[in-house]
């Protein structure tokens, strides 16, 4: 049965940092594509960062500079590194395990709230 768990968010103040974990189990992780993606109520949920097995990443224009994406394979864990946080980055963070064509597993998400 495949599992994946995020963890890592909370309140923090504009201007702060926070990390994010996903960890996954059950898939052999090593080829898995992983990524980042949020959701603020009546949007539709949007890709923040993705890593590939190969280790190339991609960044949503929005957090390009302030957020950066990396992973450990032997520990089946991703991370997404926030800094300088706005009130916008405000959202339910979703891990996100692809494998192509079809796999596809999500966690239950984790909340990010930045405000004063």
């Amino acid at each position: 049965q495949v599992h994946v768990v995020e963890s890592g968010g909370g309140l923090v103040q504009p201007g702060g940092s926070l990390r994010l974990s996903c960890a996954a189990s059950g898939i052999i992780f090593k080829v898995y594509n992983m990524g980042w993606y949020r959701q603020t109520p009546g949007k539709q949920r949007e890709l923040v960062a993705t890593i590939t097995s190969g280790l190339s990443t991609n960044y949503a224009d929005s957090v390009k500079g302030r957020f950066a994406i990396s992973r450990d394979d032997a520990k089946n864990t991703i991370y997404l590194q926030m800094n300088s946080l706005l009130p916008e980055d405000t959202a339910v963070y979703y891990c996100n395990a692809h494998l192509p064509p079809w796999r596809d597993y999500w966690g239950q998400g984790t909340q990010v709230t930045v405000s004063s």
